[in-house]
């Protein structure tokens, strides 16, 4: 979905808008920001899928991700490049093509212990500034309200309970995936612990986030609640 009649005015809002989307693993968060991008013609960034990038290349290097010194000696090095279009969104490591290997079990299993890293943080998190620059964009992450851009004109944060993110993740898996639901559940479960209790920019919700549970919503309704709130946080509105 395109939403193609909005006034200049709007058009013009929209060019410098942040619209900064947190929330747990299998919330919706990926699917809803890059609908909300699409529709709104905004550039879109999956901060998750540089931590990704970013322990794989740990991985890559044969480094121990759970000590956090040597994790942080290496983590000024990688060259991590995320595409910004939510139609196509690329993931690039040191100049190569990545985004099917950041997402295996290996990455999955590892990523949280990088991501805890402070030093971790800071360098991704400098990246992520550099990249909403001006604005304009749609960024997805955990702590994207709370700590990369504070001064969002808008803050959501998705919510599902476990079960449906636990059923949204299996249903993303391959087909030969032996997994159940259940095994996936308790995976998320663990995620979330850990996310939210880590000392460096944990996971959770800002005080001013609009608080958006999808557990039973459609992806459509979602993405239309969402250019609603985005179109009213700018005073715009669609050329009737």
């Amino acid at each position: 979905m395109r939403v193609q009649a909005l006034d200049e005015v709007t058009r013009r809002a929209l060019s410098t808008v942040v619209v900064a989307m947190d929330g747990p693993a299998g919330s919706g968060k990926s699917s809803a920001s890059r609908g909300l991008a699409g529709a709104l013609g905004l550039r879109y960034l999956d901060t998750g899928a540089m931590y990704r990038a970013m322990t794989w290349r740990m991985l890559l290097d044969g480094i121990d991700v759970t000590d956090a010194a040597a994790v942080a000696e290496l983590a000024d090095k990688p060259v991590i490049i995320p595409g910004t279009r939510p139609d196509a969104p690329t993931i690039t490591l040191d100049g190569a093509d990545v985004a099917r290997q950041i997402r295996s079990d290996s990455v999955t299993a590892a990523v949280s212990a990088v991501s805890a890293v402070p030093r971790v943080r800071e360098v991704l998190r400098n990246q992520q500034r550099a990249l909403v620059g001006a604005g304009g964009i749609v960024v997805e992450g955990r702590d994207i309200g709370t700590v990369v851009v504070p001064t969002a004109q808008l803050k959501v944060y998705l919510s599902a309970d476990s079960a449906a993110r636990a059923r949204r993740r299996t249903a993303e898996m391959a087909v030969d995936d032996t997994r159940d639901e259940q095994s996936v559940e308790t995976a998320l479960l663990h995620r979330d612990t850990h996310d939210s209790t880590r000392a460096a920019s944990p996971l959770s919700c800002a005080s001013d986030a609009v608080v958006l549970d999808t557990t039973h919503l459609p992806l459509s309704d979602v993405v239309d609640t969402l250019v609603a709130l985005t179109l009213e946080q700018v005073g715009g509105s669609r050329v009737s």
